[in-house]
């Protein structure tokens, strides 16, 4: 029996208790960096402008969403995008001009209405798509680009990883013990929720340690309490609409050239992981405006960008579980613990050591991804420009870890590191010549939405070939 046959899409052959379960295993996955976002925000801004529990409604709201254009038929699920969290910095600092006598509210508003207009981006690039069709796109953005920036998504998280487990190895290591061993040797329900497992025993080990007096290496507790006796059980999410301004938009909107490409990597990562070609069907376009629309809606009510998540695709590829009905439970769960404040608390009171070592599976198991799909599809890298191309996009993913600041009109406007590995990679495809890559002939493409084996020869067996 092959993996794709081992491979569980319909989830109600498990029953009801073990899909909830599966649900909440994918909400684990992405609550910790989903929350992280609004943490990092706030501490731009020196006080918390922007909420937990909205971020948790847009997330779980902006999911939903894009099942609906995308048919019901991708399992993602669209958590905050890290992305933009240098724009959110650059607005923080902004005290020229106007931003001279704004609130730090304020600010946060027009860095979200900037968010709002580079979420309207990614309906430019879907209506291209539908215009002139996803081959003639493709053909700009072929695997030898898209592969290389689904590897160097993995590997610019690594850091975060590794310096949330250096909190405390020992929990670290216990949670990611947790998960090899459960995915390697579980037993039935048990081994498709190995992360679920990781985090429960971790914590569980966290409030023996903290009970017993243990602290972590620096001397602070292993688990603060602080913010759970302070939450009260039920509270509705604080909106706050968003404001326009030029210059916060021009920060924060060219950041899209960036998440777009996140964005067609992760659909590529999640093609290759569940065997179906959703770059065709639905169709890129449809999944361009599901997060364009989502990451738009979010912000426009005071939540961060959304993008669709690494960690949720790590969490199909341990579990073979790939029904979207799956990713809906996780958006509900996200959705209600949005109107618990105590509930939201207690999971974020988890120690950054745990998800770190959590992150140590999922994150590499992204790249790994993208390893697996260059293996299977036999790139040809004895042809220089995929050298050129993959190695350019490499060192830029992962060399401009500040990103790249230039001025417009006075403003500061900063590209990150992927936004400019993308970048480099289609200019580099597109004036290099001997791109011989067409999409949709080879059977990649066909159950993978992604395809880097080069055509050495035309085969008209295949359909028509692209220009």
């Amino acid at each position: 029996m092959t993996e794709k046959d081992e491979a569980i899409r319909d989830a109600k052959q498990l029953g009801v208790p073990k899909m909830l379960l599966l649900g909440l295993q994918h909400m684990f996955a992405m609550f910790g960096a989903t929350v992280l976002v609004p943490i990092l925000v706030n501490s731009y801004f020196g006080e918390y402008v922007l909420s937990v529990q909205v971020t948790l409604i847009c997330a779980g709201l902006g999911t939903l969403f894009f099942h609906i254009c995308t048919k019901f038929k991708i399992p993602a699920f669209l958590g905050s995008s890290f992305a933009f969290l240098g724009g959110f910095s650059t607005i923080a600092g902004m005290n020229e001009g106007e931003f001279a006598t704004m609130t730090n509210a304020e600010k946060l508003g027009c860095a979200c209405g900037g968010i709002v207009i580079a979420g309207l981006f990614y309906l430019v690039l879907a209506l291209i798509i539908k215009l002139v069709g996803v081959k003639k796109v493709m053909r700009f953005l072929p695997p030898v680009v898209t592969g290389p920036i689904i590897i160097c998504i993995g590997l610019s998280l690594a850091g975060s990883a590794v310096n949330n487990a250096s909190t405390n190895w020992l929990l670290a290591l216990i949670a990611l013990g947790t998960i090899i061993i459960f995915n390697i040797w579980g037993k039935g329900m048990f081994k498709i929720i190995p992360i679920l497992m990781g985090v429960v025993i971790s914590y569980a080990a966290a409030l023996l340690f903290n009970a017993l007096g243990m602290t972590n290496p620096d001397g602070s507790a292993i688990i603060d309490f602080t913010n759970i006796a302070s939450s009260a059980w039920v509270g509705f999410p604080e909106f706050a609409i968003c404001k326009f301004n030029i210059s916060a938009i021009l920060v924060m909107a060219p950041i899209a050239l960036a998440t777009m490409m996140e964005h067609i990597g992760d659909i590529s990562a999640i093609s290759a992981t569940v065997g179906e070609n959703y770059v065709e069907e639905p169709g890129l376009h449809r999944t361009l405006i599901g997060d364009g629309l989502a990451t738009a809606f979010s912000a426009f009510v005071g939540g961060p960008a959304n993008t669709t998540y690494g960690e949720n695709t790590g969490v199909l590829e341990l579990s073979k579980v790939y029904d979207p009905k799956v990713i809906r439970l996780a958006a509900g769960y996200a959705i209600i613990l949005s109107f618990i404040p105590k509930v939201s608390a207690i999971i974020a009171s988890m120690p950054a050591a745990i998800i770190g070592g959590v992150s140590f599976m999922l994150y590499g198991m992204i790249s790994a991804i993208g390893v697996r799909n260059v293996v299977e599809n036999h790139v040809d890298f004895t042809k220089s420009r995929n050298l050129i191309i993959a190695g350019v996009i490499f060192v830029c993913g992962l060399g401009f870890s500040n990103g790249l600041t230039f001025y417009v009109a006075g403003t500061p406007i900063t590209l990150t590191a992927l936004a400019i590995a993308a970048i480099a990679g289609i200019v580099l495809n597109a004036i290099l010549p001997g791109n011989d890559y067409h999409f949709g002939h080879l059977e990649g493409d066909e159950h993978r939405g992604v395809d880097m084996r080069p055509n050495l020869h035309e085969d008209t067996s295949y359909g028509d070939t692209e220009a």
